[in-house]
């Protein structure tokens, strides 16, 4: 997951001068199949998209490459995430686990 929040003294001017190249390129990463989702964040200051790669790297070098971040208007943060695993516990046999 990657949450993306405009810098301390960015302009909203300066973002949307910037925005028709960035929602060219990430419609092109969605339709690749790069970013699952998006969202916009509540503040309006931002975005969080979830991107489907394996690791933190993967999706920096994606994020980076965005006309935003080129521009360096934009802090990234960047969480892993994955299947909540201790749901496999309701998958188990409830006599076994005693």
């Amino acid at each position: 997951m990657v949450i993306l929040t405009a810098k301390a003294g960015v302009t909203r001017e300066q973002v949307m001068a910037v925005m028709p190249a960035e929602i060219q390129e990430t419609v092109q990463l969605y339709l690749g199949g790069k970013i699952r989702e998006w969202y916009s964040r509540g503040d309006g200051r931002g975005v969080v998209f979830v991107v489907d790669v394996r690791d933190v790297a993967a999706a920096k070098a994606i994020m980076e490459d965005l006309p935003l971040a080129k521009q360096d208007l934009m802090d990234h943060e960047y969480i892993a995430i994955g299947p909540l695993m201790p749901l496999r516990l309701l998958m188990t046999n409830p006599e076994r686990r005693q």
